[in-house]
């Protein structure tokens, strides 16, 4: 991951878009693109969605997860770490039934 924030980075700095890249900013775009791949899903079924809009979908999702890495990176955040805690914490809290 930390090759992809790179990318993203210099993508970023080529442009001269990182002025307002701080982590209010950066939560606020994750929320606002993770609101517009919602959108696609509104009203019809997952099936429909996907089979209308797809690519649309895959852009949305790319465009969360490109804010997501901005965001990690600004509060110096290891997610691959954050994720493997919050899934051990999750299995004290959510244990695997016995009646499975």
């Amino acid at each position: 991951m930390k090759e992809l924030t790179e990318e993203i980075l210099k993508f970023n700095e080529d442009r001269g878009w990182g002025g307002n890249h701080d982590a209010r900013s950066l939560a606020i775009s994750v929320s606002l693109e993770a609101s517009e791949l919602l959108e696609h899903f509104q009203w019809i079924s997952s099936e429909e969605a996907i089979q209308k809009d797809k690519q649309a979908i895959v852009e949305e999702a790319a465009d969360v997860f490109i804010y997501l890495l901005q965001l990690a990176n600004v509060l110096d955040i290891d997610l691959k770490e954050a994720v493997q805690q919050k899934l051990k914490k999750n299995a004290v809290k959510y244990p695997i039934p016995t009646n499975l």
